[in-house]
């Protein structure tokens, strides 16, 4: 079977029923506005190996993708009312290239541009906090005005897998309507038909009822799917049944205790479901939609399992109190991407799910580390050149592949290690909210600079790989532009440069910066220690003034090194293709 067959198969399986005319949209960007942009974008076609891959494979392969397909779309819905209306104009306006190619990389119609700001690409409605998961016109204060005086209804509405509409007439006959329609709803959602009629000014709907058509062709995608692999990899399709009724439930833990504790014997694995919450904007705390199909490097793999020996080691230096036994045995591959769908799409190098912190607790976590993109010759280049236009020459050599490549192995690690939970037994996302992705993956970055001191401590790893990690720490905070507030990584990323000038890991002379590696393992341990104490507090107010404090952008320090890394860059964004969808590279 053809790769490319792959993707007739999925094309023709994810075909929606005929819509209606799309409006008529015009280009907010021109494609002369647009080319600087796409200029600065390099394109990843990403086309791994799949010949070991078995007959049923091929076929689950298939299924999976149009699963894919119609997640993408539901992502793209989940951020802007006008997406899905905005992609088929842009499907039925060929001429309009350069405004695809931008609706691609952002995967709706606002794009990022290169001073970091937010522009549409066609004439859509502006892009708000709420994005389309809230109620058009929602505001964080008129949100919280709410809460304050319905306490009762914040865990209801901020509920993670819901969409919170309006409770008008209209909206609840539909949704009474869906329930009517497809009993399994009824019956899987107890209490839900009463607690919609009962609403008043809003009401939580759950994903699977808001999205029930599409929600139930991926329930049959992924039954499918599981038919073709039950006799090579009864694992993986016990994984991908449960995952099935997940998403009708709008509950994972059969599907997350399957995916983390089975022991998958074919080549395949994916991550399906709505996991992160980073296109919140708003309250942070609702997951949007992925799929990512993924095909195993056994060799890697079978390496980087050993590499996890030392995990309880570095839990137990993390300067917190509160220890807790973690598992050692917790799953960790090196893939190469198939395909990747709505939120996961893009340069994402390593997954580390579930997030929900009970889940992780009861059954451990699962690390996907995305082999070929992380050791991507033309990711690292870009990569590279940039941190070379950072620091002063006799360290530019210092940045390696394989530096990179261990400290994201030891950054997904790090958010299976720590705090986990606020003192007083709350969830950190519950508690930090729109902050706590901020926070978490902060943690995750200084962890994984912590793990690399200790194993060359315990010489697991060489001057020369310590040296190279602490690098990739250096040019993992480094920004060509000052971050958004709304971007967490952007933010945690210019927190610890600000935390690292302050502490002598870094001094700024003649537009360079220098590195001073004998400085930062108590620089590193310093901010953990705030970091955790901030997650374990889990006052949402200290932890707004702690980003305050390490958050100032200055133009004659940051502005200075961000202008030469934009001085020497090739690309600054990524556009992925998948010749399982995409076809060959043209």
């Amino acid at each position: 079977m053809r790769l490319l067959s792959f993707a007739a198969a999925a094309l023709a399986l994810a075909a929606c029923a005929t819509a209606p005319a799309a409006p008529a949209f015009s280009p907010a960007l021109t494609g002369e506005q647009a080319a600087p942009i796409l200029a600065r974008t390099q394109r990843l076609h990403l086309a791994p190996d799949l010949s070991a891959l078995t007959s049923s494979e091929r076929a689950a392969v298939a299924e999976l993708l149009a699963a894919g397909e119609r997640l993408h779309r539901l992502y793209m819905d989940q951020r802007h009312p006008q997406a899905l209306a905005a992609a088929d104009y842009l499907a039925a306006h060929p001429e309009l290239e350069a405004q695809r190619d931008l609706f691609r990389l952002n995967s709706g119609p606002i794009a990022t541009t290169l001073e970091n700001s937010r522009a549409p690409i066609l004439t859509v409605s502006p892009e708000t906090p709420a994005r389309n998961v809230y109620p058009a016109a929602a505001t964080r204060a008129g949100a919280d005005a709410f809460f304050a005086q319905h306490p009762e209804r914040r865990a209801e509405l901020l509920d993670p897998r819901a969409v919170v509409w309006l409770a008008t007439p209209e909206n609840k006959r539909r949704v009474l309507r869906t329930l009517d329609q497809h009993p399994v709803f009824d019956t899987l959602h107890s209490g839900l038909r009463a607690r919609i009629e009962a609403s008043e000014r809003y009401m939580a709907v759950p994903y699977a009822v808001a999205y029930a058509e599409d929600i139930l062709f991926v329930y049959a995608r992924l039954n499918a799917a599981a038919a073709h692999v039950q006799a090579g990899d009864p694992a993986f399709a016990r994984y991908l049944r449960l995952r099935a009724r997940d998403l009708l439930a709008d509950d994972y833990e059969g599907g997350d205790a399957a995916w983390v504790t089975g022991r998958f014997t074919g080549n395949l694995n994916a991550q399906i479901g709505a996991y992160e919450t980073y296109d919140d904007a708003l309250f942070g705390v609702k997951t949007f939609f992925s799929l990512s199909l993924l095909v195993r490097d056994r060799a890697r793999s079978d390496e980087l399992q050993a590499a996890l020996a030392d995990i309880q080691t570095v839990e137990n230096a993390l300067p917190y109190a509160d220890h807790r036994e973690v598992r050692s045995d917790i799953p960790v591959g090196v893939y190469n991407i198939i395909a990747d769908f709505g939120q996961a799409r893009g340069a994402n190098t390593a997954t580390i799910l579930p997030n929900e912190a009970y889940l992780a607790r009861q059954y451990g976590r699962t690390i996907l580390m995305r082999g070929n993109i992380l050791l991507s010759d033309e990711v690292f280049a870009e990569t590279q050149r940039a941190f070379a236009a950072a620091v002063i020459p006799a360290q530019a050599g210092d940045l390696t592949p394989e530096g990179g490549f261990y400290r994201t192995l030891w950054h997904e690690v790090g958010h299976y290690l720590g705090v986990d939970q606020t003192a007083d037994g709350r969830d950190l996302d519950d508690a930090l909210e729109d902050v706590s992705s901020l926070y978490e993956e902060m943690k995750a970055d200084l962890v994984s600079l912590m793990a690399a001191r200790i194993l060359h401590q315990r010489g697991r790893i060489t001057d020369a790989q310590l040296t190279a990690i602490y690098a990739g720490g250096v040019r993992r905070v480094l920004q060509k532009n000052q971050p958004r507030r709304e971007q967490p990584y952007g933010m945690m990323q210019l927190m610890q440069w600000n935390w690292f000038l302050e502490h002598g890991v870094l001094s700024f002379a003649d537009g360079r910066l220098t590195i001073h590696y004998a400085r930062y393992p108590a620089a590193v341990e310093a901010l953990t220690r705030e970091v955790l104490a901030i997650q374990r507090a889990g006052n949402r107010a200290e932890a707004e003034a702690f980003i305050t404090r390490w958050g100032a952008w200055r133009e004659d320090l940051h502005g200075v090194i961000a202008a030469n890394m934009r001085a020497n860059e090739r690309t600054r964004f990524n556009l992925v293709t998948y010749e399982a969808i995409d076809g060959p590279q043209r």
